[in-house]
């Protein structure tokens, strides 16, 4: 299994050969509820580590999907633009966003491994709730 690596923005990205594929976490698709529509960039479009690579806009709001290392997209999930909800029913799998070629891969290691993402959300938790049992059993729900 590849190694899946995520941003304090919510992506998440996973390196497989020279390709990583890009898309949101199920936190993201979860805070923003149920997604009505995807933009995703041209293929060959050369993006920034941290840089707007895609939008997707839901029920609640839009928002702007960056892109967690700089390359160039080389492919696309063009059935998010029939098929939205992929990106809430299935976040790291069908619902995935785009593929890059990425220029420098040792970026990698800058980014959170899956138990420091987990943390993460645990502190976001902890600030909108106010209390550790309250939080973790709403982290608990959303994984």
């Amino acid at each position: 299994m590849a190694d899946r690596r995520y941003t304090r923005d919510h992506e998440w990205i996973e390196l497989d050969g020279d390709t990583a594929t890009v898309g949101i976490t199920d936190h993201a698709q979860e805070q923003l509820g149920d997604i009505v529509f995807v933009e995703l960039p041209e293929i060959g479009r050369e993006v920034a580590k941290g840089g707007e690579a895609a939008v997707v806009e839901s029920v609640k709001a839009a928002s702007e999907v960056y892109a967690p290392l700089a390359g160039t997209v080389v492919a696309v999930n063009d059935s998010l633009a029939t098929e939205p909800g992929k990106v809430n029913a299935d976040p790291f799998g069908a619902g995935w966003f785009l593929k890059l070629r990425l220029a420098d891969a040792s970026g990698l290691d800058e980014l959170m491994d899956e138990a420091s993402y987990r943390s993460r959300i645990v502190v976001l938790a902890l600030g909108r709730v106010g209390s550790f049992p309250a939080a973790a059993a709403s982290c608990a729900a959303d994984m």
